[in-house]
């Protein structure tokens, strides 16, 4: 990626798809070149978690809110310490940030991070086009002097898929830290960091929890040095298929009998660890409004999402696996993709979605506290 941290508000720019789709518009961020797998986002609020969540390394965000950066950037916010996302595209940025806590604005952001964007295109066509055709690779050119039409998506064609891509070593933290429980001090978890968000040790830390975040690198004599309850793999990027060393580790800590708490691309090494294949969705879920059933009480559930990536484990049946029966215990009500699994002989689940939620909404907040309970019930 190149980049120039010059003003772009009338700096024209091309977004040119693999499969040849071009939409012209105006640069926002950063001015340069840029790649990645193009993704679209329906949040219609929390565009700071969406840009600083590691999950979203290496991906192009489409914004199908057409009036994005409303609220500016603040320092409160942010999932990490640095925009992940690999470009970011919108249809109508807002020209004023308008919130008591802005400390700057979205565009200012973007360009002081590096991060090229595109504006003032039609991000509604580009979505139904995504949603057609699939995700796929993507590049945004902006400068004063563009390269043919032929060149530029020679380049995006270059550029590496996200099928078979081994990206949490390069998001997660490469020294162990601890977010220390607040009030009474209940429970130690060891929370392997595969694109941990800040929120996430933050709510565990909210019910007593010590939180020990390790490397993605984490051996299982690393996870126990620090003599856990619990053992919590997190979110991150990248296929699943590529991820043998955490599938190794958890499958270490379902042995145990550890209690075990997977979200996102934690759902997906467990189901990974249990047996179960996973594969590439077509265009995937990202945005904080996606329906999910828990299947073990009926509620339903609106949630946040980003995964591209899902568990191909059977929906009406329970599974026999190396570590006792398991079964899907979460659906998506859109797709029937799988969302959830629990192990019915020991006490280990996991969730495909953001129950931290910063952004909100916060109807899954109650996973936590089912995650607590199960090491209640072993220190019992």
């Amino acid at each position: 990626m190149t980049t120039s941290t010059r003003g772009a508000e009338k700096v024209p720019a091309v977004l040119v798809l693999e499969d040849g789709r071009i939409f012209r518009g105006r640069a926002y961020g950063a001015v340069g070149v840029t790649f990645g797998e193009a993704v679209f986002s329906t949040g219609m609020t929390g565009y700071q978690e969406t840009l600083t969540d590691p999950s979203y390394h290496r991906q192009v965000v489409v914004m199908t809110a057409p009036h994005v950066g409303n609220t500016g950037v603040n320092d409160e916010d942010p999932e990490s310490k640095r925009i992940w996302v690999a470009g970011y595209v919108v249809r109508d940025p807002a020209r004023k940030s308008s919130n008591w806590r802005a400390k700057r604005s979205l565009d200012d952001e973007l360009r002081a991070q590096g991060v090229v964007g595109i504006s003032g295109i039609d991000t509604r066509a580009l979505t139904r086009h995504l949603r057609e055709r699939g995700a796929m690779r993507v590049g945004i050119f902006s400068g004063d002097a563009l390269p043919d039409e032929g060149t530029m998506l020679a380049e995006v064609r270059q550029a590496p898929e996200m099928k078979g891509a081994d990206l949490s070593a390069e998001v997660a933290t490469t020294e162990p830290y601890v977010v220390p429980a607040i009030g009474e001090k209940k429970f130690t978890v060891a929370a392997v960091d595969l694109g941990i968000k800040g929120m996430t040790p933050h709510r565990m830390a909210e019910r007593g929890i010590e939180v020990h975040v390790l490397p993605a690198t984490a051996t299982a004599e690393d996870v126990y040095a620090v003599g856990p309850d619990g053992v919590f793999f997190s979110n991150g990027p990248g296929d699943p298929a590529t991820a043998d060393h955490a599938v190794s580790v958890m499958q270490a800590v379902l042995e145990r009998g550890t209690p075990l708490f997977g979200i996102c691309f934690g759902n997906q090494i467990l189901g990974r660890a249990l047996g179960f294949g996973t594969y590439k969705l077509k265009y995937g879920h990202r945005g904080i409004n996606q329906p999910v059933q828990d299947r073990t009480t009926g509620k339903v559930e609106v949630t946040a999402h980003n995964h591209g990536f899902a568990v191909d484990a059977p929906l009406d049946k329970v599974s026999d696996t190396p570590y006792g029966r398991a079964e899907v215990s979460h659906v998506c009500l859109n797709d029937n993709v799988v969302e959830g699994l629990q192990l019915l002989d020991k006490p280990a689940f996991s969730v495909q979605y953001h129950p931290e939620a910063a952004a909100g909404p916060h109807d899954a907040a109650y996973l936590f506290d089912r995650f607590v309970k199960l090491m209640e019930g072993q220190r019992a």
